[in-house]
């Protein structure tokens, strides 16, 4: 069987459409296991990013944060985790923020450092308060750049969030881990396609947010 034969053999099948092992169940937890660590992952991204490129210093620390988190690897980071705490959410929520902090901090901090200058003077000389000038003249210009930080991030989290597994917890991974370990490649394949779609349907809700949230004049630079 070829590959879309596979495809079309697990959607086919009604089995994976009902239970706590059908699709919505297992695409209903993967997509919680993304948020919630692109959740954690922005509260401290952001605040960090937003800060730093506001005043303009930290920026090589920050490269340094973001090469260390990039550099560490998720799967091995998931093993040392349960290792240390045992199964649960935690030790799958690490790995999936240290892999999605360094995105958004270093984008969020190169978003706000590419602010032009002239209007932030205008509004220190105007008198406005430090952080109304973050928020209401930096912001709005900064963020389709943040935007794309936070969509890289979660693109990333919804690919490996699939580890989350591998210690006995939900997801589409589960269908992957199962299907290796049965060796029922339909539904490797049905699984790994699942997380494609899903991972397509990201960039796309970050596009249509982009489209609502950025003004007109912002995306026309």
């Amino acid at each position: 069987m070829n590959v879309l034969n596979f495809v079309n053999a697990f959607f086919s099948d009604s089995a994976h459409w009902h239970g706590y092992d059908g699709i919505p169940a297992r695409l209903a937890e993967h997509v919680q296991y993304t948020l919630e660590a692109l959740a954690l992952a922005a509260a401290i991204g952001l605040p960090v990013g937003l800060v730093t490129g506001h005043y303009g210093r930290g920026g090589n620390a920050l490269s340094l944060v973001a090469t260390a988190g990039r550099a560490l690897p998720s799967f091995g980071l998931l093993v040392l985790m349960t290792t240390l705490l045992g199964f649960g959410m935690l030790p799958v929520m690490i790995p999936l923020v240290v892999l999605a902090v360094p995105p958004i901090l270093v984008t969020t901090y190169e978003a706000m450092r590419s602010v032009d200058p002239s209007p932030v003077d205008a509004a220190r000389g105007m008198g406005m308060q430090e952080s109304r000038i973050l928020l209401q003249v930096e912001l709005p210009v900064a963020l389709p750049l943040i935007l794309s930080g936070l969509r890289s991030a979660a693109i990333q989290i919804v690919s490996t969030a699939t580890i989350a597994a591998y210690v006995s917890l939900g997801g589409l991974g589960r269908y992957i881990v199962d299907g290796l370990y049965q060796r029922n490649y339909e539904k490797v394949v049905g699984g790994a396609t699942l997380v494609a779609v899903l991972a397509l349907v990201t960039l796309a809700l970050f596009w249509a947010v982009a489209r609502v949230t950025v003004s007109p004049g912002v995306r026309r630079r």
